[in-house]
C-alpha cells in the first residue's frame, strides 16, 4: 500500500497538517510511520477525514466520531443515532424556516416602527425564551 506523506494528506483532504496531528493525538486517526520527520498515512486515510468532516457537519462530537471507528480506522457507523440526528436536522430546519419567514415579514411588514408589528413581538419573545434556555 502506497503512503501518503502529511503534507499530500492535507492537499487531498483540505485537512491542515496542524489538524490532522491534533486528530492523530486523540486517536482520530493513525499515522503508518514517517519518512525523517514527516509522518506517513495510509491512502484510506483520506476517506476517514471525509467522514470526520461529514461527521462534524452533521454536529458529532470528535469523541462520537472517533467511536464510529473501528480500532483499524473502518467506518463502524451507528443507524439509531444517525436517524437521531437526521431527525434534530429536521427540527432545526423548521425552525430556521420558521425564522427566516418571520424575518422577511418583519422586513416588509407595514407597520409604523417595527415595535408595532406583532409578529416582530412574537420574534423577540421567542428570542427571549430560547437564549433563556441556553443560557442553562
Amino acid at each position: 500500500m502506497k503512503l501518503l506523506d502529511i503534507g499530500t494528506v492535507s492537499e487531498r483532504s483540505g485537512v491542515p497538517p496542524s489538524t490532522l496531528r491534533y486528530y492523530e493525538e486523540i486517536g482520530l486517526i493513525r499515522s503508518a510511520g514517517r519518512h525523517g520527520l514527516r509522518r506517513q498515512y495510509d491512502t484510506p486515510v483520506v476517506t476517514q477525514l471525509a467522514l470526520i468532516s461529514l461527521g462534524k457537519m452533521a454536529g458529532f462530537s470528535l469523541g462520537d466520531i472517533r467511536a464510529m471507528f473501528a480500532r483499524d480506522g473502518t467506518p463502524q457507523l451507528p443507524r439509531p443515532e444517525l436517524h437521531l440526528r437526521a431527525d434534530a436536522l429536521d427540527e432545526q430546519i423548521r425552525g430556521l424556516t420558521r425564522l427566516r419567514d418571520a424575518l422577511r415579514h418583519v422586513a416588509d411588514c407595514p407597520a409604523e416602527t417595527h415595535m408595532d408589528c406583532p409578529k416582530f413581538r412574537r420574534l423577540m419573545d421567542f428570542a427571549a425564551r430560547t437564549s433563556g434556555r441556553r443560557g442553562r
